[in-house]
This record gives structure tokens, C-alpha cells and sequence, in this order.
């Protein structure tokens, strides 16, 4: 059988990914405020298990032992984020915390020790809840809060700190927590997911412009999930379909930060939408060219793309929102969660369509993984073939977008640790390390987690 061995280029980043409110726990320690995903969380029936983020990983507690895992697996670069609540409690400035501040110092210090390099994102979702509480993201002054905490922690890290993400997947915190509801603040309206869009774009470009007026050592860049959306069928609808949820999911933030625009088409069809009586209702935001050509000129550094599953769109009328549905084939391998295809090769097709439509812009993949039914075998082991096959070929997808031509950096791999994946709780498991949850959160490091050393050691892998 032939066997090729998968090689990156010397400087590539291999590295790991989590976000505060799913790791950490402590969720009242050390002064730190209550998020909107403390509020969320707290009602039962908003999480598949019943379960909350007061302990979640409690990694709050456990840091140390996770560092040290890291670097037993020869972990040289770790993305996290920091909980806008332990550094101001109620999101204002006024509130400011030193305890919440030294935490993250004291990591990022211990992680250099390790020779770890810190990519830090400052917004994974959990918005403090006394923001929410005025309007949350949907309020103009949140824009100007957001901008003073990312000015208070950038200013105090920037010694330690040399690659900033602003906001983790706006898609999902704008219209999964305020179109769709299954995400916290859990509201269900549409102009106000699309209000919270640009209002994040503004936050985003905002903190761009204050790092490169005030920092020539730093980089920054935003963090957006992306999918390959294809056409159920030749049908004239379902291309349509398709084509409005790539618009509406994709599109929809990288235009405004390469382009200067939110795409025509779709600002038609927001301006001339069909509520869910079929009237017509424009939902679409008022914006000024001077704000498009601000979000533009500060779009950043590079593009952080969280890359999971593709999409397979058909046209559904009676979907509210774009007219359009997702569909399954059941004859594609899939993971567990969402029923999500396994589909490498529309990986690679993104990555080309992403240079295509926006040039040589720099590239992280700043998650990418895979979850299903992990558990601990009679030998104390995690075993997870199913996950290094996933890495293992969503790896060389991502090395052959580089041989034609992508400006990939680096590939952080969706996650550490097994933690509280947001509505889903506990159910589901993405990390290659085993939280046990029922033993005191202890680690066990499962076969991908030794699969990504091995491959981080080499700089590549041997594929059949």
C-alpha cells in the first residue's frame, strides 16, 4: 500500500484551542461578575444535561496540571480566552478587578515558562450580564465598553501577548443567541441579530485601530466559522437556497472586512423580508459608507477560520429566515454532533474559495476537531481512532490548500480538554484530552492527544 508522509512548512503553528466559560469554572471566585452564559446556563432547560458552568473543566483551579499536559505533549501554542467578567465584573470599566487580571497574567507567565506562545481571544461569548441587561451588543455604548477592556488587557499583556483575537465566531453569538435562541441571551429577533453583527464589526475594527496606532509588535485578527454550503439539487430554488446561506453565513462578515460591504443580494432580501405571516418587513440595520470603509481599513492582521462540517441547503418556505433548510445524506460519514458531515475535501474547497474571493490574506484554522462517545477503557485509556482519522485527513487537507497557494499559518485543534459545549453541556466530547467528570475532573490524555504530538514533533504524518 502507498504512503506518503505529510509535511508543513518549518514555521507552522500546530496548537490547541478552548474558551473561558467552558473550561474554566471558579464562576464567582475572585470577584469575578456573572455572563450572560452564568444567567443561560442556570435555567435547566436551556442545557441538554441540566448542567451549568459553575466547575465546568474547573480549570480555574486545575491550570497548572493543564499547562503541564501541554507541554508533555509538546504543545508549543495554545489559543484560550479571557472572561471579559473577571476583568470587569459588570463589563464597565469602573468595575475593573486586579484578582481577575493577575489570574490571566500568572497563566500566560507560566505558559512562557513552558515554552508555550499565548494566542488570546478576548470575546468567546459570555458578554457580562449587566451589559446584556441595556441591550447587550444590540447598544452602541457595548461597542465602546468592549473597546475599553480590550484596551485595559492588550495594555497589561502586551509584554507577554503577541497575537490577539478579537471575537470568536460573531455568526453564532449574533444569530444563534438572538435570532434563534438556543444560545444565551436566548432571544428571537431578527434585526436584532443583525444589529449585533456590525455593531461587533465596529467593536472589532475599533480594537484594530487602537492595537496598530498604539503597538508595531503585535498582531490581531478576528475569528469567524465558516462552512462549504452546496445546493441540494440542479433545482433553480435550491441554488438560490444555497446561495443565501452562504451569503448569510459566510459572506455576511467577511465582506464587510475584505470588500468595505455587506453583499447586495442579501441586503435586498433583508430590506424586503417575509415575516413569518408572509409580510413584507425590512429588517435590515442602518449603516453609513464611513463605517464600512472603517471596518475595512481595520479588518486585521489575519483571518482566524473555525472550519467543523459543510452544508448541504435545499429551499424550505417555510423557514423564516432565508428560505432554506439544511439536509442530510445519509450515506455521509458524520460526527455525533448536529449530525455534522466528516467531509475533508470540502475543507480544502473552502480554503481555495476563501483566497479566490479574498486574496492572500494570513490564515489560522483556529478550530477544527471532532467529538463522539468518548469513555475510558478496562485500560484506563481513551481510545479515539475516530478522531485522529478526522485530524489526520482534515490535516492534509489543510497542507495541500498551502502547496496551492493558502497563506496558512498555523491549525488549532478544537479542543484541549472535554468541556461544556454550550447548549449541548456535558453530552458532548471534542477534547483529545478525557475530562471525568464524575472523578473530580480528573485528565486522561486520549490516543488523538498523542496522534498530535507525534505529528507536531515530526511536522507531519505518515497517510495511506
Amino acid at each position: 500500500m502507498y504512503k506518503e508522509f505529510i509535511k508543513f512548512p518549518k514555521d507552522f503553528k500546530f496548537g490547541v484551542s478552548t474558551a473561558s466559560f467552558q473550561i474554566e469554572g471558579g464562576a464567582l471566585e475572585d470577584g469575578k461578575g456573572k455572563s450572560i452564559w452564568d444567567e443561560f446556563s442556570s435555567h435547566k432547560n436551556n442545557i441538554a444535561d441540566g448542567c451549568n458552568g459553575e466547575i465546568t473543566c474547573d480549570h480555574f483551579h486545575k491550570w497548572d496540571i493543564d499547562l503541564d499536559i501541554m507541554k508533555s505533549l509538546g504543545i508549543k501554542n495554545y489559543r484560550f480566552s479571557i472572561a471579559w467578567t473577571r476583568i470587569f465584573p459588570t463589563g464597565k470599566i469602573e468595575s475593573y478587578n486586579e484578582k481577575g487580571m493577575l489570574f490571566y497574567e500568572n497563566l500566560i507567565k507560566e505558559m512562557l515558562k513552558r515554552g508555550i506562545t499565548p494566542y488570546v481571544t478576548l470575546f468567546h461569548w459570555d458578554l457580562p450580564l449587566e451589559l446584556q441587561k441595556k441591550g447587550g451588543f444590540n447598544n452602541k455604548q457595548t461597542i465602546e465598553d468592549f473597546l475599553s477592556y480590550s484596551k485595559t488587557v492588550i495594555d497589561r499583556l502586551s509584554p507577554l501577548v503577541k497575537n490577539w483575537m478579537t471575537f470568536n465566531e460573531p455568526w453564532v453569538f449574533s444569530f444563534c443567541g438572538h435570532l434563534f435562541g438556543n444560545h444565551a441571551p436566548g432571544l428571537k429577533d431578527l434585526k436584532t441579530a443583525l444589529a449585533v453583527t456590525h455593531n461587533i464589526l465596529l467593536a472589532h475594527a475599533k480594537t484594530v485601530e487602537y492595537v496598530k496606532n498604539n503597538y508595531s509588535d503585535l498582531e490581531i485578527g478576528i475569528v469567524n466559522n465558516l462552512e462549504q454550503i452546496v445546493s441540494a439539487s440542479d433545482k433553480e430554488e435550491d441554488i438560490q437556497a444555497a446561495k443565501r446561506w452562504n451569503l448569510a453565513f459566510n459572506s455576511w462578515y467577511l465582506d464587510p472586512l475584505f470588500k468595505g460591504e455587506y453583499p447586495k443580494e442579501l441586503v435586498q432580501y433583508y430590506t424586503n423580508h417575509l415575516d413569518e405571516n408572509n409580510n413584507i418587513e425590512n429588517v435590515m440595520i442602518e449603516y453609513s459608507d464611513e463605517e464600512m470603509k472603517f471596518i475595512q481599513k481595520n479588518c486585521g492582521d489575519f483571518l482566524g477560520i473555525n472550519y467543523y462540517t459543510r452544508r448541504i441547503i435545499a429551499f424550505d418556505s417555510e423557514n423564516y429566515h432565508l428560505q432554506a433548510k439544511h439536509i442530510f445524506r445519509p450515506t455521509i460519514k458524520r460526527s455525533n454532533f448536529e449530525s455534522w458531515e466528516v467531509n475533508p475535501e470540502a475543507f480544502y474547497d473552502l480554503l481555495i474559495d476563501v483566497k479566490k474571493q479574498y486574496g492572500d490574506i494570513k490564515i489560522y484554522i483556529s478550530e477544527s476537531g471532532t467529538c463522539g462517545d468518548d469513555f475510558i477503557g478496562e485500560d484506563g485509556c481513551v481510545h479515539d481512532e475516530y478522531r485522529i482519522e478526522y485530524l489526520r485527513r482534515h490535516f492534509a487537507a489543510v497542507q495541500q490548500a498551502i502547496v496551492d497557494g493558502v497563506n496558512i499559518k498555523g491549525y488549532f485543534v478544537w479542543s484541549l480538554l472535554d468541556n461544556f459545549e454550550w447548549g449541548f453541556g456535558f453530552t458532548k466530547r471534542f477534547g483529545i484530552v478525557f475530562t471525568d467528570y464524575e472523578d473530580n475532573q480528573n485528565r486522561i490524555i486520549k490516543d488523538s492527544g498523542h496522534f498530535l504530538s507525534h505529528v507536531i514533533r515530526k511536522n507531519g504524518f505518515i497517510i495511506d
